[in-house]
């Protein structure tokens, strides 16, 4: 009898131990300890940006035993970017304002020097204009930076006056300079305000042109010299091809290949301590890896050893310390956010420095798996599905989730909050990245030129097609979600497959092409520019590519979120579209504006205000909640 009733008791417990803790909605989106980290020359010392609420904070610490040496507040809306030691007691940091979660910065912020305690700080006078090129240890008192208006300029700024003495200038309009370890200049590459892309070589006073493409065309820029001063390491992109890295000899122009990955471009370089040799490359392919392209210099093999010292994560390494000793690197995973470690080669020890997220629970999260889909013309688009944790990965609730941009920028493999929410609830969720997103090659990303509501959006479909296809998806349980251009893809994917979708999310979406002409970076030239390229050129093409004008096909319920103070995406997009459901006699199901938000809402009680009604309005069409998901602790 004892040996039944301990086998009933064991029966009894299996579905408790199987269901997963409902993780508290707050967590995902509390601020993290830190968004940047970087380490000061001699190592003894770390800047850490700390995001708190509507502003980022940066605060100076001293590695031994983390006590802060020196803080800066700039206010709300105010964000610290591009920290930059220009030497041991002196640092540069660029003050940018910036008023919503997937906002960019309306511009790079005003550039500023302080010592590490916080004096003797000054505002640097154009300094919003300026991008850093190269330290000049030989003179720690400047630093090379550049800025372009109508013409590239690379100067030497004195970090401590501000003043500034011009170095050269090139035929670029908006350009950045390669100089070698002589400092002297070399390369200039970039892009002019048409798209178009070029790269110059200077050869004495003069610059020649070497390169030039159309926007979403080849590519070759420069990168790094070798120590002596005649090979540089070159990405080119064949065609708009994914970059491959190349070591051309500038005596003889004969390119010998260096690594390649053919799915993805470079995501990362790993340079040796003196910034002469190229170590390792970075892919995003799937899962990131390095490509140790240097295996038997010293510092590389630290390196190598470091990577395998972090199984089932991704490294991310800062710069180090200027004699080699100190080794900063950033460790993180699908389900576990950045950690920073600080690796003395003199001892061989590795000190943990500080966890972005520390209650996060990477035994609690759901695996990020990569796949790839072949849509209906051929095509390989690459993504990620996120399976609920103990899910039999079958027959699932899903949620597509389109990122935004959506040129440029891409869905990643790592640690995601609000995928991993979703999953934490018992969903499914999709990120594919679609023709259009960055990182897989030029011609890749042109492909999504004039085509958003089109063969972009037929992407998402077959991507969901595929996931029904393979099982994983039930194909009465889809929803579609997105934010930025995600909320248009969002709203357009239920006008063009009005079957397919249970519900639908727009978040701070694009609903009318042609309202996007109001949006902040039409100010610039280059952002006008940039529509001439993406959208259709004709006004009957991008209305028929604007969800605003297809409601009458829209059977799906919708809910949709904006923030009045947003100016990247205008919340006249979501006014008109509810506007154009009225007329065919519809209306979104849920609407959410917080008068206070801008592009994507930054305060953790909108937040979770927000995501709660979010689930609800998942649940509600496509749930119910899965027992593994029911069970708080």
């Amino acid at each position: 009898m004892k040996i039944v009733g301990r086998m009933l008791l064991a029966l009894m417990l299996l579905p408790m131990l199987a269901m997963a803790r409902e993780v508290p909605l707050q967590d995902f989106f509390k601020d993290a300890e830190f968004t940047a980290v970087s380490l000061s020359p001699d190592g003894k010392h770390i800047a850490v940006s700390v995001p708190q609420a509507d502003r980022t904070v940066l605060a100076v610490l001293r590695v031994s035993d983390q006590g802060v040496v020196g803080k800066w507040d700039f206010g709300p809306d105010r964000h610290f970017r591009q920290v930059t030691w220009a030497n041991n007691e002196r640092l540069l940091f660029f003050v940018a304002f910036k008023t919503g979660k997937f906002d960019f910065e309306t511009a790079k912020g005003d550039l500023y020097a302080s010592n590490i305690d916080g004096t003797k700080r000054i505002d640097i006078p154009n300094g919003n204009f300026y991008s850093f090129v190269d330290l000049t240890p030989e003179d720690p008192s400047t630093i090379l930076v550049q800025r372009s208006i109508e013409s590239a300029y690379l100067f030497k700024l004195n970090v401590y006056t501000g003043k500034t003495t011009t170095v050269a200038s090139a035929p670029v309009e908006q350009g950045s300079f390669l100089v070698d370890h002589d400092r002297n200049p070399r390369f200039v590459d970039g892009a002019m305000n048409d798209g178009r892309n070029v790269t110059y070589r200077r050869d004495g006073e003069k610059w020649t042109l070497v390169h030039e493409s159309e926007r979403n065309g080849a590519t070759y820029e420069p990168l790094g010299f070798a120590g002596d001063n005649k090979n540089v390491y070159m990405a080119k992109g064949v065609e708009g091809k994914p970059q491959s890295i190349v070591l051309l000899n500038m005596d003889t122009r004969v390119e010998t290949e260096v690594s390649t990955n053919g799915t993805v471009d470079p995501s990362r370089l790993l340079w040796s301590s003196d910034r002469k040799t190229l170590l390792a490359v970075q892919y995003e392919d799937g899962v990131p890896y390095w490509d140790i392209v240097a295996p038997e210099h010293p510092e590389a093999k630290v390196y190598a050893g470091l990577i395998k010292a972090f199984p089932n994560k991704a490294v991310a390494f800062l710069r180090p310390s200027d004699d080699g000793r100190y080794l900063a690197l950033a460790a993180y995973s699908d389900v576990a956010p950045s950690e920073i470690y600080l690796f003395d080669r003199e001892n061989g020890k590795a000190k943990f420095l500080a966890s972005s997220m520390d209650w996060i629970k990477p035994e609690e999260m759901s695996p990020m798996k990569p796949v790839q889909v072949r849509t209906r013309d051929g095509l390989v688009i690459h993504g990620y599905l996120t399976l609920p944790k103990g899910s039999s990965g079958k027959n699932l609730p899903l949620i597509i989730n389109p990122h935004g941009g959506p040129h440029g920028p891409r869905d990643e493999w790592g640690f995601n909050p609000e995928v991993q929410l979703f999953a934490n609830r018992g969903y499914a969720v999709l990120q594919m990245n679609y023709r259009g997103s960055g990182g897989y090659g030029n011609a890749f990303e042109g492909k999504g030129y004039r085509k958003w509501g089109t063969t972009m959006q037929d992407d998402l479909t077959d991507s969901v097609r595929w996931a029904i296809g393979e099982g994983i998806a039930d194909a009465n349980r889809v929803c579609i979600y997105g934010a930025s251009y995600g909320g248009y893809a969002a709203l357009m994917s239920v006008v063009r497959e009005p079957d397919l979708y249970k519900c639908t999310v727009g978040y701070v979406g694009v609903y009318d092409l042609d309202a996007q002409r109001d949006a902040d970076f039409m100010a610039h030239e280059s952002g006008r520019n940039y529509l001439k390229d993406a959208y259709p050129l004709e006004k009957s093409e991008r209305m028929a590519q604007s969800p605003a004008y297809g409601v009458e096909r829209i059977k799906t319920p919708i809910m949709l979120v904006h923030g009045e103070k947003d100016v990247r995406v205008p919340i006249k997009n979501m006014h008109f579209l509810i506007d154009q459901l009225a007329k065919v006699g519809k209306k979104p199901e849920e609407v959410i504006v917080e008068k206070k938000e801008a592009h994507g809402f930054r305060d953790l009680e909108n937040q979770v205000s927000l995501y709660t009604k979010m689930l609800a309005f998942f649940d509600k069409y496509i749930g119910p909640k899965p027992a593994t998901a029911a069970i708080s602790q």
